[in-house]
This record gives structure tokens, sequence and C-alpha cells, in this order.
């Protein structure tokens, strides 16, 4: 599109309403005689000039505040929503998410999980909001400060009348009353209040505060960065927040290390409050809730792996320390930090059953199940053994009516098993769960009786390693910077001009215009330069 040139020489890119040089209205406004809208200097922005290839379109459509406004509203009512059930990575692991939201919540819960909102975060629609807010602001920024920055940068201190005449601060003194001695002392008062004084043939350009104008756009840069902090979150190795639970004498690969490192949980401590011995304060929850935890903590080792191992070797591990991991003390290595955050008390670790003859009550030896690693087979010696055909960790009936199980944690465990005696080389089968045995061929002569459980603690852990921090909170205090610069302070410029016999005053500012006036007066008081007048409001006087 074809330039446009000015009477004063200057050569202004199409869609510019004022001049960037000398400030003469240009185009429609030409004609136009009311108070010039100075937001961005009346400079051409690519989105209101431009509109004919995709990219324009694409371009003035994220350049609208109204589509990044709303952009904003959507994700912030999407977050809301998302908040309404728990997320999938807090829900416990008991059955498949699809099944857990329906059974908990009904057909809400249903529709929770089908609309995706139960992996909110991370799902693609909603990282495409935040990519999309990240373009709208980028692009709206570059929208405005781009022929911001050209405008302020190339204005010359003497104005078109036309431009001076239409600000919303103007002024007109005879010349005769203004001497050289009263420029003087108007722009000393103007440097005490640390303006930049700028001259050109006898006229004056008095400004300061113009890094004000900047404001909003390091807010922009700092809500870019800040969401990029967010979006590298889901990359994979930058931010890690995984639920480990460590029983007793267990050693676990830490999640997320790429198995370099391994926790083993030596032992669980908890410990109450005794409303006897400990402040009166607790006195009251403990009678009301029973117990109060003064204390949890797992005493662990952190061990690394030495060298690399075969799938399915057993690994070779280096002692790395001890610790006593706390509430809010947690155990650090390398970006990674392990916190405790819950804990399970007697959990059943093992089960003991009795072969015997259910007529003479006669024992012929015992099985002991690891309720984490059973075996399929236990030999009793003497012809009699035990078959474990089938293991339901979390026992119930489905709608069929048969055994599932709800997890893979034993809270509820049952089995079926085959028993084998000399008198019986077929072998008998037999379902037993706790307080129940089914007998489905038929009634047998021998069974499994109860005989003893082996429970133990665990420690509910939390692996956290977050390397976006640093790039959020960047991006907090960049945006903190803007807040403070566009708020505290405002750009303010006063134009004094020579025009035949008079001196003409005029003055702008991007925000708090009774300061500015207030600024005006104690400046031109006593030179005998008149004080100029609000024009917007002697307009509404009229």
């Amino acid at each position: 599109m074809n330039q446009v040139k000015c009477e004063c020489g200057h050569v202004n890119p199409h869609g510019t309403v004022l001049c960037e040089a000398c400030g003469k209205a240009l185009g429609e406004l030409e004609n136009d005689k009311t108070i010039v809208d100075m937001r961005y200097e009346g400079s051409a922005r690519r989105s209101q000039t431009y509109n004919k290839t995709i990219i324009d379109k694409i371009w003035n459509f994220f350049s609208s505040v109204k589509v990044g406004v709303t952009l904003i509203v959507i994700t912030l009512i999407a977050s809301a929503i998302g908040t309404i059930l728990p997320q999938e990575m807090y829900i416990p692991p008991v059955m498949p998410a699809s099944e857990y939201y329906e059974d908990q919540y009904g057909w809400f819960g249903k529709i929770y999980y089908e609309l995706g909102f139960h992996n909110l975060y991370s799902s693609w629609w909603y990282l495409a909001l935040i990519a999309s807010i990240g373009i709208s602001l980028v692009i709206c920024s570059l929208d405005r400060v781009v022929p911001l920055y050209r405008a302020l940068k190339k204005q010359r201190v003497t104005r078109h009348e036309e431009f001076l005449k239409r600000q919303r601060v103007f002024g007109i003194t005879d010349a005769a009353d203004v001497s050289d001695e009263t420029y003087e002392k108007v722009k000393e008062r103007l440097k005490k209040r640390r303006y930049n004084i700028r001259e050109e043939n006898g006229n004056i350009l008095a400004e300061k505060g113009r890094f004000s104008r900047w404001g909003p756009y390091v807010n922009h840069v700092g809500l870019i960065i800040f969401l990029i902090g967010a979006m590298l979150r889901f990359v994979p190795g930058m931010y890690v927040d995984e639920v480990l639970w460590v029983r007793e004498g267990e050693t676990k690969v830490i999640p997320e290390t790429n198995g370099k490192y391994y926790l083993h949980n030596n032992k669980f401590s908890l410990e109450l409050y005794n409303k006897d011995k400990d402040n009166e304060v607790f006195k009251e929850a403990i009678d009301r809730a029973g117990m109060v935890v003064k204390k949890y903590q797992s005493d662990v080792t952190l061990y690394k792996k030495k060298g690399n191992t075969v799938a399915g070797e057993k690994p070779e591990l280096k002692k790395v320390e001890d610790y006593k991991i706390r509430v809010n003390k947690p155990l650090k290595f390398d970006d990674f930090a392990i916190y405790q955050v819950d804990y399970k008390l007697d959990e059943l670790n093992k089960m003991s059953f009795s072969l015997i003859n259910k007529k003479t009550k006669k024992s012929y030896g015992t099985v002991t199940i690891d309720l984490y690693n059973p075996k399929t087979k236990y030999d009793l010696g003497n012809g009699y053994s035990v078959e474990l055909l089938s293991y339901f960790p979390d026992f119930e009936f489905d709608e069929n009516n048969k055994p599932v199980t709800k997890s893979k944690i034993p809270n509820n465990p049952a089995f079926v098993f085959k028993m084998y005696a000399p008198d019986k080389p077929k072998g008998e089968v037999s379902f037993v769960a706790i307080r129940q045995t089914i007998e489905p061929f038929g009634n047998n002569e021998y069974k499994m009786a109860f005989n003893g459980i082996e429970t133990k603690n665990v420690s509910g852990l939390t692996v956290r390693k977050d390397s976006t921090l640093w790039i959020i909170s960047l991006g907090g205090v960049i945006f903190m910077i803007g807040v403070v610069q566009g708020a505290y302070w405002n750009h303010r410029r006063i134009w004094i001009r020579k025009i035949g016999d008079e001196v003409w005053v005029a003055a702008h500012t991007n925000k708090n215009w009774h300061g500015l006036k207030r600024e005006i007066q104690t400046v031109f008081a006593d030179t005998g330069i008149n004080e100029p007048e609000d024009q917007l409001h002697s307009d509404t006087k009229n």
C-alpha cells in the first residue's frame, strides 16, 4: 500500500492519521476539529491497515483485545470446571478412571470424564487455549508497540498548529507578555520537575515519563514468559509430581530418574499427641477426633545405581545417604525433592493358611502368601501341595456375580486354591476370602484355614522436580515491573510554540490529567503565560 507524505516532508506508513513528525491530521481526520485521539499517537497499526491475505486475517483476529479477553475468560471457566471434581492423578487407584468418575459422581462424573476434564491441565485443547493466549499477547503487543515506539521516536519539537489546537489542554498567550527571561524561568521550573527539554527554532518540547508507556507491554512480556513456563511443565523431565508408596523393608526406583536412584524404606514411625502430657490446646481436638498426629516420618536410605544393567537383572546399588523424611523436611538430591505427604498403617502384607482335613482337623502344613508377589504353587511335602489358581487383591463380585479385583492393593484379598493330597490326586478347588469360603464343585474333604496375617506400614511420598519455577518466577517479576511502571508513572508532554504574535501552549498525558494540570499551573505561575484550559471540560460546560 502507498505511504502517505505529509506537508512537513515526513513519509508515514499507510493508515497513519497523525503525522509521526509534526502531528498534522491526515486523511479523514484532516477535516475533523475534535480533540485528537493520542492513544497510539495516531500511528498506523497493521491490524487496521492490512486485510487481504490469510496472514493478515490471522493477525487481525489475534490482535483484537476482545479476542484476547474472550480467550482468557474461556480458560478461566475451563480451569474452574476442572476444580469441581478431583483430577485423575488425585483419585485412588481402585478402578479405571472411566469407571471411577461414573461410580462416584453418577451421570455428571461420566460427562466430566467424557469431556476430558479429568485430565484438564494436560489436555491438548487446554494447552491450545494457553498457547492462543500467548499468541494473542505477542500479536497485540507487536501491533501496538512498534508504531507507538516509531511515532514517539520521530516526533519533532515543532508540532503543527492543528495538532496543538486539538490537544485536550491548550491555551494562547499574547507574545508581548512573554520575555526571554520568562522562557528561561519556565525551562528551569520544568527541569526541576525532571522534564527533558528539547528546543527547536525557539519552540520547546518538555517531556518526562515516556518509559511508563511501555508498562503494558512489559506486562505482556512477563505474561508470555509465565505462560511459556507453565507450558514447559508438560515437557517430560521439566516438571515432576509423582506419588511413591514404599512399604517398610521395600526398595523402589524413584520415578522420573531413569532408574538412576532407588529409595529403601527402613522404618515408618508415627507419634501422636497425648492429652495428658502435651499442651492443652490439643485436648479438645483429641476428644473429638480420638487421635491427633504430632509427627510422622520415614527413615529411608537413598541409593544410586552403579553402571548399566540388562533388563531383568538386579541392579547393583551404591548407598548415597540415610535420611529422615518428615513433613516440610524433604530429602533433596540433584534437582529432586521427596516429601512426606501420607501414610498407611498396618497394610496387609502376607497371609498364612493351613491345609487341614475338615473332619479330623489335622493340619498338613502352612502356606504363607506374599500378597504383592504370590507364588503359583506351594509344596507341603508328603504328597500335599497347594496351587494358587487365581488371586484377587481387592476382591468384589461384578454385575455377573463373577469375582474381580478393584485394584492391585490387597485391601480385601481373595484366592482360588487347588488342594492336592495323596488321596486327592486330582485336587479340590476352594474359593477363599476374608470370612468367606466357597466350594464350587461340592463339599471338599480339605480346606484352607486362615492362620494369621503380617502387616506393614506404608509411607506415602511425593517426588517433585520443577525446572520451570525460575521461568515462572521471572515472568511474575517482569509482570510486576510492568504493573509498577504503568501504574505509578505517566507520560507527560508540554509543547510551547511561538506563532506570530502569540505563544501557544498544549499538553498531553496518558493518564492523571488532574496531576498534569496542577503541574502546569505551578510551572506557569507568575510568568505571564496564561494557564492552558482543559478543552474537554470546557466543551462539556458549553
